[in-house]
């Protein structure tokens, strides 16, 4: 199993990332899509780069880079963490660069994640939080099969105070 299509490929987090991993972690206007609220500094993250050779058995998370193959440039990264072995469900979140956002590149790495969890890891279902206002990821992973299942009403803050999250589940049914 190729962890790729025509258009991207998803890949191990290599030395190389690590600067725009930086900027992508700093990014204050990313911090309420995640549970971050504090800056990485560069030792904490070429640690993590160094340590994500590790079996997701193991760490019961793991990074995949997503490569735009026509540029061979890096455009994102998926997230997946609170590896579940027992229950055979994963989380799930996703970033694309802004400058790569809505040309589909979302939408085509979250289909070979989903593939990579169903068919070789052998998940129940995958699940993810979406705040409720991001629109545009809650027509992303509808799109690609995911269910909105419930909402943390007031879950996360923002600048303009309080903001639900969407739970969305894709279960596999194989």
């Amino acid at each position: 199993m190729m962890l790729e299509n025509t258009k991207i490929r998803l890949r191990a987090i290599e030395p190389q990332d690590l600067k725009r991993l930086y900027e992508w972690e700093n990014d204050t206007a990313l911090w309420s899509l995640g549970n971050t609220i504090v800056p990485y500094s560069k030792y904490v993250l070429r640690e993590f780069i160094k340590n994500a050779d590790k079996d997701i058995f193991t760490t019961k998370q793991l990074r995949l880079m997503i490569d735009s193959k026509p540029n061979n440039e890096t455009v994102g990264c998926v997230d997946l963490y609170d590896f579940d072995v027992f229950h055979q469900r994963i989380a799930l979140g996703i970033l694309i660069d802004k400058p790569y956002r809505n040309k589909g590149l979302a939408a085509e790495a979250l289909s070979l994640t989903i593939d990579y969890c169903f068919s070789f890891l052998k998940l129940k279902q995958i699940y993810c939080y979406i705040p409720a206002n991001n629109e545009t990821s809650v027509k992303i992973f509808q799109k690609c099969g995911f269910s909105q299942s419930g909402i943390l009403k007031n879950w996360i803050k923002t600048t303009d105070g309080f903001c639900d999250v969407f739970i969305f589940q894709k279960i596999n049914e194989q």
